[in-house]
This record gives C-alpha cells, sequence and structure tokens, in this order.
C-alpha cells in the first residue's frame, strides 16, 4: 500500500512526463502554425465589446463614455458592441442602443453551448486517469472553437485593435485563443469572483499543471489565464480571494460618478423603454410612504425553490414596507402574479441604472448574492443574505462552489 509521500511523488512525476510530451507536441503544432497561418495584423477598426449580459452592456456604455469624455473629437472612434444571445434574450436592447448612437455599430452574435455539438461530449467525460484527462480536454478545447467558426465569422474579430470580452469561459474565449487573437478580459458582474472564481474552482485539483497547458494554448481556462488573455478587469482586488497575475483593478464607481447629465440621460434611454411609467411604478403612494427592495437571482434554478424564497424573504424581511421586486434580467417568474400586492419593476435593466433617476429613495434593499445591490446610491439600508441562505432551499452542495475548491465563503 502506497504512502502519501508515494502517492505525491508519483502524481508530480505524472505531471512532469505529461509536460514534457505535450511540450514536444506543442513545438510541432507552433511549426506547422508557423507555416500554414500567416497572421493578419491589419487593424481597421478600433475596439468591440462582446456581451453576454444586461450588466455587460451597462459596463461597456461605462468604458466608452469615459473615451468619449477623455478624448478629443478628432480623435474619438466610436466602438463596435456585439449582443451575444447564448444565455441572455436581450429583446429591445439592440434597437435602442442603435437609436442613442453610443455605438458605431450593434452586432447580435449567435454563440453556440458546447451541447449544442453533441459530438463534444464525448470529450468531457470525467477520468480518475490525469493524462487522458487533460488529453481529451485538448481536443475539446480545439474542437469547440472550430465548431463556433460559422458562428463567429459574422465579425472579423482580426481587424479590431482591442477586444474586450465579458464572460470570456463563453465559447467566445475559446474561439479567440484558437485564432491566436488577443483580448482584454472583463469581470462577469459586480464583485463576482467574490463569490465565485470558476478559473479556480473547476480547476482546483491540479490548478498549477493546468494553468500552465492554458498559457500554452494547449487548453483553456477563464478569467486571465488564457494565453491570449491580456488582462482581467476587476472592480475590487480586496475582495477576490483567489489571484491571477494579469488582474487588473478598475473601479466602477469613479465611472458613474463621472458621467455627464447628457450621458445619465443617454443611458436611461439604452435601457428603460418608458422612463416615465418606471417614475410611476417608484412614487410612493400616500406621503411617508417607504419602499423595501427585493433582487431576485435566477437561482435556484427550481422555479418552485425559487418562488418560496421570494415569498419568505418578503415575510421575513420586508414586512412594513410596501414591496418592490427587481426581477434579475435572467428570471423569467411572472411576481407580478406570484406578489400581487408587490410594485414588480418592469423591464430587463441593470438595477445600476436607477442611479440615473434623480429623487428616487428606498429604504431597504435585500438581496442573497447580487453584489449589484452595493451599487444602489439611492438606498439607506442593504442586506445581503449570503449563498447559505439557500441551504433551507435545495442542496447545499448545489452553491458551496468556494467551499469545496478550499476557498473563503464569500458571505462569512
Amino acid at each position: 500500500m502506497y504512502k502519501s509521500g508515494h502517492i505525491a511523488g508519483e502524481i508530480n512525476f505524472r505531471s512532469e512526463v505529461l509536460k514534457k510530451v505535450t511540450y514536444k507536441l506543442l513545438i510541432g503544432m507552433r511549426a506547422r502554425a508557423c507555416k500554414g497561418y500567416k497572421m493578419n495584423t491589419k487593424k481597421t477598426k478600433s475596439r468591440i465589446y462582446v456581451c453576454h449580459t444586461f450588466y455587460h452592456v451597462y459596463v461597456a456604455i461605462l468604458k466608452e463614455m469615459k473615451l468619449a469624455r477623455n478624448t478629443s473629437a478628432s480623435d474619438y472612434k466610436k466602438a463596435d458592441i456585439a449582443l451575444s444571445s447564448i444565455s441572455t434574450n436581450f429583446e429591445h436592447l439592440g434597437d435602442r442602443l442603435t437609436r442613442t448612437g453610443l455605438f458605431h455599430e450593434v452586432i447580435t452574435l449567435d454563440e453556440k453551448r458546447e451541447e449544442f455539438f453533441p459530438e463534444l461530449a464525448k470529450y468531457r467525460k470525467n477520468y480518475s486517469n490525469i493524462l487522458k484527462h487533460m488529453v481529451n480536454r485538448m481536443i475539446f478545447t480545439k474542437k469547440l472553437a472550430r465548431c463556433e467558426i460559422p458562428y463567429m465569422k459574422v465579425i472579423d474579430f482580426a481587424a479590431y485593435e482591442d477586444i474586450y470580452v465579458f464572460c470570456d469561459s463563453d465559447p467566445i474565449g475559446y474561439y479567440l485563443n484558437y485564432k491566436h487573437l488577443y483580448y482584454h478580459a472583463v469581470e462577469d458582474g459586480l464583485d463576482c469572483l467574490k463569490n465565485l472564481d470558476d478559473a479556480y474552482v473547476a480547476n482546483h485539483g491540479h490548478f498549477k499543471l493546468k494553468t500552465w497547458f492554458s498559457r500554452h494554448n494547449l487548453i483553456f481556462i477563464m478569467n486571465g489565464w488564457g494565453k491570449y488573455c491580456i488582462d482581467m478587469e476587476i472592480n475590487d482586488r480586496s475582495v477576490v480571494p483567489t489571484d491571477c497575475p494579469r488582474f487588473v483593478e478598475e473601479p466602477r464607481k469613479p465611472l458613474e460618478r463621472e458621467l455627464t447629465s447628457e450621458q445619465k440621460k443617454l443611458m436611461i434611454q439604452a435601457f428603460i423603454e418608458d422612463a416615465d411609467e418606471l417614475i410611476r411604478q417608484l412614487e410612493p403612494s400616500y406621503e411617508g410612504e417607504e419602499f423595501a427592495c427585493f433582487l431576485t437571482e435566477p437561482h435556484p434554478v427550481d422555479v418552485e425553490a425559487r418562488k418560496q424564497v421570494c415569498l419568505d424573504v418578503i415575510e421575513k424581511y420586508c414586512a412594513g414596507y410596501r414591496v418592490l421586486i427587481k426581477p434579475h434580467p435572467r428570471d423569467m417568474i411572472d411576481y407580478g402574479e406570484l406578489c400581487p400586492d408587490a410594485v414588480v419593476l418592469r423591464g430587463r435593466f441593470p438595477v445600476e441604472v436607477l442611479n440615473f433617476f434623480e429623487g428616487l429613495h428606498i429604504k431597504k434593499a435585500v438581496s442573497i448574492v447580487t453584489t449589484a445591490m452595493n451599487n444602489m446610491d439611492f438606498v439607506d439600508e442593504k442586506l445581503n443574505l449570503g449563498a447559505s441562505f439557500w441551504d433551507a432551499y435545495e442542496d447545499p452542495e448545489k452553491h458551496a462552489y468556494n467551499k469545496k475548491a478550499g476557498l473563503a465563503l464569500a458571505d462569512k
């Protein structure tokens, strides 16, 4: 029977063997690539933002508005924006963005999830053998990118001077690395790595070995670990329990504070179809009436469990207030039917947009893990219940990502 030291030594030996074998393959791949691949260095476009959620679009607009403020009119070139349909139905957002004139072109991107390609499933099986697992993962990384080509070629990414990708764990990350195109990664949600850094959580076994493979473009790991990822933009380094040498802190709050009055109006026009109706919803029905707002999540996945979460939160934490419900953009529950006495904020938009409505005031806001609540300047009291709140509604293992990976819990 092996002792622990022998087991560790065998694992290290296998890792070194795998690295040496892979290095030889890598040299051959690079030689073939140099022979058959000619890099397109001609850049004819300025920037493009690849967005998967409404919040991504919000941050893209903030970044673009900063450039517009700080660049002379003669030098400023508008960026393009791509709205990926892989996880979000943007409905009429593209039309509203076009009308604002904030971007040069608004493009629809039809990324496909890996499940769309059944031939990839065999490479995603879990193997206890690290060598077999990594070989399959290398094959999967290239095959997924090649499968995406017909759906990605609507955009000539090679023509852009800068590419910004929100949530590069989606196929766009695989595709850009496969095409040898450098890009900037941007965090998926405000301080989202505090709750889950999927790069680490999904790869915590043999993490250093796997990042070595990703650095050499043999597999792909998101959030700053891909070979062609220039940097990974995050809001606040102090709240992220993991580390990556490509993390770059770019706080969001200054971008909001520096918006001009005209830019705030454009932000509202981009996201809110009927701003007057929204204001009407937020007006007190009598003098002195106070609001408590619950921000929903797209979790738990089970709809009935999610409904019960809402009812319990309102009963326990919103008693005595007029209740507002702000559905998450991916939460499709009809909260008007579930809570007929509550005011459901219609329209799918990032809650941060409410900061730009003058005179808005809410006494209390409650969320489970939604970090966007921390950015609601018009709220007096903010209560974040933490991921452990879900333990009573679903198996705790379903959302204990950080715990399983040995990281500190975000809500402790």
